[in-house]
């Protein structure tokens, strides 16, 4: 493998700005371009946009079309949707170019939990192509899934895991606070989440993925969500929640092993969340609780992620990738 990896960001949104300007930091790393569908993007200088002088001469593409006239990446960070199916038209022609992705989409961390016969499509279209694609971040992707199934490295029996995150949203970016439904009436945050319009994608893969490592049948998987209510009026940067609307929520997935609750994720994402921090307890031999104080910052921490994941997915086999399938997560 050459040392130096040729890297294009697909969708320039928050996260996608940030991935490149992490991606065009590293030594190993020389951009070709970026993609986004926005009109207003496209043409424009990534340098201008990252206010990064190393990108300026690199520029965004309407499409991977227009993207391949130029250049032909290595590999593609991408961070468009969060819903495999909606990501599957973007990843396909990227595999068939023999393109590897390392991508945000949540669902893709286990895509085989709600679209088996896509992901074995997407898989088989990688191999023949010599691609490989994965999904990752933070979370999920780190904190609620490889975190735990790591500390398991040093278990004579595992029993049980549990894990919880609070995350203070206030200083979490404009997309993930709309998302939380901050600002919404209670009721209409809760139809959204029923609708799998609003709330916290990509944990029931979480557990998925903790699931497949322990070698566990998972049976009953079952995911509940609902608001938290603002309990007094809060301003962010980005939006303004009166006492009685949602600013946040609290969601809960877990699985039966066994006939036993033994896998079970929480997590409470809301504005002004008090004592932010990640917490597993792994029961067995030995039992293992471990908090983190303050909690792993999301979006700094998914935007490294993607681009320490960036080396690693190219020494890997081809194929639609899990994160246990290639080497353990470290800085790149």
């Amino acid at each position: 493998m050459s040392n130096i990896i040729k890297i294009a960001q697909y969708g320039l949104g928050p996260i996608g700005l940030e991935s490149l300007k992490l991606a065009a930091a590293k030594p190993w790393v020389e951009v070709v371009g970026g993609i986004d569908i926005d009109p207003a993007k496209a043409g424009k200088d990534l340098g201008d946009l990252t206010g990064m002088q190393r990108l300026k001469g690199s520029v965004v593409y309407a499409s991977l079309d227009e993207l391949l006239a130029r250049a032909k990446p290595d590999v593609v960070l991408h961070t468009t949707v969060s819903k495999f199916k909606a990501a599957f038209p973007q990843l396909e022609p990227l595999a068939r170019q023999g393109i590897s992705v390392v991508s945000s989409c949540e669902e893709l961390l286990f895509p085989q939990l709600n679209e088996p016969a896509l992901a074995a499509k997407l898989n088989k279209i990688c191999q023949e192509g010599n691609a490989r694609i994965i999904g990752t971040g933070v979370n999920p992707g780190f904190v609620m899934d490889v975190l735990p199934i790591c500390m398991t490295g040093v278990s004579r029996e595992v029993r049980a895991i549990h894990v919880q995150r609070v995350v203070n949203a206030a200083t979490r970016r404009a997309p993930l606070q709309k998302k939380i439904g901050s600002g919404l009436p209670p009721e209409e945050f809760r139809r959204l989440f029923k609708e799998g319009r609003a709330g916290h994608a990509g944990l029931k893969e979480s557990l998925a993925l903790i699931a497949h490592c322990m070698g566990w049948e998972a049976k009953e998987i079952t995911e509940t969500g609902d608001a938290v209510i603002a309990d007094h009026d809060i301003r962010t940067q980005f939006v303004e929640v009166k006492k009685g609307q949602t600013c946040g929520l609290h969601q809960h997935a877990e699985a039966k092993v066994n006939g036993k609750i033994n896998l079970v994720l929480d997590i409470k994402m809301y504005l002004d969340a008090q004592n932010p921090h990640d917490a597993v307890q792994i029961e067995g031999e030995p039992s293992l609780d471990v908090v983190i104080n303050g909690g792993v910052a999301g979006d700094h921490a998914t935007v490294a992620a993607l681009v320490n994941t960036a080396r690693r997915i190219l020494q890997a086999k081809p194929g639609l990738l899990l994160m246990s399938d290639i080497s353990l997560p470290c800085w790149s």
